[in-house]
């Protein structure tokens, strides 16, 4: 294992923690999306620094699609547990167990995923690589449906503006 792909993974646990611990924190729904944008630009970084790297094949490229496509599944799923109710007008949602454990569970499947590509001879640790990245979309997918469960509830669009971050 080299170098690189250690520190691509102690990155992806230190923000698994910090995503876990921040949802099991009562929050409001449209908070700051500052989380979300940072997580993802970090990620961009690593994943085309990977690609640029180690790969320019398409197998990767489509092989990247399917984790983002699994990060997604996974924020809609983890979207579904989180409670959310309305409190002096404000959109508010917290997370279970079972959030902290489809968070863990998303990252396991991330990588077992990258173990079953990896056998591709193009693609070797892109899972690694890949890892925060994967934990953004998740992240957004799961913002995203949150704020349509916080509007069926009767959250205006604007009731959170000025709230803590997400």
């Amino acid at each position: 294992m080299s170098s690189q792909t250690v520190l691509y993974l102690v990155i992806g646990v230190a923000v698994l923690g910090l995503l876990i611990v921040r949802q099991l924190r009562t929050r409001p729904v449209r908070g700051n999306e500052r989380l979300i944008l940072i997580l993802g630009i970090i990620g961009l970084v690593e994943a085309v620094e990977y690609m640029q790297k180690l790969h320019t094949g398409s197998a990767a490229y489509v092989a990247l699609i399917g984790s983002l496509v699994l990060a997604a599944i996974f924020g809609v799923a983890r979207a579904a547990t989180v409670r959310i109710w309305l409190e002096n007008g404000v959109a508010l949602a917290k997370g279970n167990v079972l959030t902290a454990v489809l968070w863990v569970a998303a990252v396991a499947a991330h990588l077992g995923y990258d173990y079953l590509i990896g056998q591709h001879k193009d693609i070797g640790n892109l899972g690694d690589a890949t890892v925060v990245l994967y934990l953004a979309v998740s992240l957004a997918v799961q913002r995203v449906v949150t704020s349509m469960r916080a509007n069926r509830l009767g959250a205006s669009p604007a009731s959170s503006v000025g709230a803590r971050p997400f």
